[in-house]
């Protein structure tokens, strides 16, 4: 058993994980009624992932912060332009390919029970009540946001503090990044779980009513993925981005498509940007900010399915109307939780824009979530790999100033 375990171990994550892939489609196709017990593992890893990465983000952030030495550039402004340039352009991407290939849906029910934002005034309500969360309420129910803020407030106030007060906030930092790695092991199992859930519930039917609009969704995505953000990254690195993004895309996508969070996926990018040896005091902050604002996904996906809407009543967008979109689903994406499904919740504050009805828009998100299963793990696919890219990209562009 203890070799098993040894050589199962010496296979690389990337390997492990494509191996639970192929066994969870096995299972969901040939013995989907008896093999229900797989689907816990799913559910199981996603929790651990969810549960652990709240408190880890706290004193990771916090550590950092105590220990950052005055005068030491972190590059964070390069990093938060890249975020926004990233959002904004995937917001392009999506109102661009939606009038070059414009799709129309089969609308359905099935989202009456959620309640979307009445306007962007009130998302930016959202955001700034989630900054002045108290703490405990932020842990309990994962909003990085407040976590964040309460982490850097905390994390100042310590710098001034005993050698002591830090050593211990340094080693409960490590013995929590220790635990994270351990969950992380076991993303193998939980990814055959949430592959066998997917299919054996939902089945791959279901998807084919909406092909057009899940290729075109995919295809902006997969754009901003391979054409876009390497663009981005060649203008600040000037060299060939792509071994950097392919790294981001299989390391931190692969796991952030199975788990369909960009929170849960946090310990991933924070596991990532060690590999890749970037600067602790930067991405400690970076890739927690990036969870909660940096969603080119979410834009790409309330765009395409807004213009779809709009297809599907008759309803003209002209140039302007065009701009405003795309700002408006830059501006709403960043709103967007960082759980399943967030951006579907922001597509009636965007079909309001164009006067779509709001029982209309949530027919809508209805046909989101069915086709979620695809879309949103793409979404967040791209979502998480950016933060790291990103990060990766003003760490390269600081090391060159340095350099010279």
């Amino acid at each position: 058993m203890k070799n098993i375990v040894v050589k199962w171990t010496e296979i690389s994550l990337v390997g492990r994980i494509f191996a639970g892939i192929v066994l969870g489609i096995l299972f969901a196709l040939t013995i989907p009624n008896q093999a229900q017990w797989i689907a816990i593992f799913g559910d199981l890893f996603v929790s651990a992932l969810k549960a652990v990465a709240p408190i880890l983000v706290l004193f990771l952030v916090m550590h950092a912060i105590s220990n950052h030495a005055s005068g030491k550039k972190t590059n964070m402004k390069l990093i938060l332009f890249l975020y926004v340039i990233g959002t904004l352009t995937a917001g392009v991407v999506g109102v661009v390919t939606s009038f070059l290939f414009p799709v129309t849906l089969t609308l359905t029910e099935g989202a009456n029970d959620v309640s979307p934002p009445e306007g962007i005034l009130e998302v930016f309500k959202t955001l700034l009540f989630n900054i002045v969360d108290n703490p405990v309420h932020a842990l309990l129910n994962a909003n990085y946001l407040g976590i964040l803020t309460w982490a850097l407030i905390i994390g100042f106030l310590l710098k001034k503090s005993s050698d002591a007060t830090k050593t211990v906030i340094a080693n409960l930092s490590e013995a929590i990044t220790t635990l994270v790695k351990w969950v992380i092991e076991l993303a193998p199992f939980g990814i055959m779980g949430l592959i066998f859930s997917s299919i054996s519930t939902n089945g791959l039917q279901a998807l084919g009513e909406y092909a057009q609009l899940l290729v075109l969704l995919l295809g902006s995505i997969f754009f901003v993925a391979f054409i876009i953000n390497p663009l981005i990254a060649f203008i600040y690195i000037r060299k060939n981005p792509y071994p950097l993004v392919w790294k981001t895309v299989k390391e931190s996508g692969l796991t952030a498509f199975f788990t369909r969070s960009s929170a849960a996926n946090i310990p991933v990018n924070l596991t990532l940007c060690k590999k890749l040896g970037l600067d602790e005091d930067t991405y400690s902050v970076s890739i927690p900010l990036g969870a909660t604002i940096n969603m080119a996904g979410a834009a790409v996906t309330i765009s395409v399915l807004t213009l779809a809407a709009a297809n599907t009543l008759g309803v003209e967008v002209d140039i302007w109307t065009a701009i405003i979109l795309m700002v408006v689903s830059a501006i709403s994406a960043a709103g967007a939780s960082g759980v399943a499904g967030g951006s579907l919740l922001l597509i009636p504050l965007a079909c309001s824009l164009l006067g779509i009805s709001n029982d209309v828009a949530m027919q809508v998100v209805g046909v989101g979530f069915i086709i979620g299963v695809l879309q949103d793990s793409t979404e967040t696919a791209l979502n998480s790999s950016s933060d790291v890219l990103f990060t990766a990209v003003a760490d390269i562009v600081k090391k060159n100033k340095e350099s010279k």
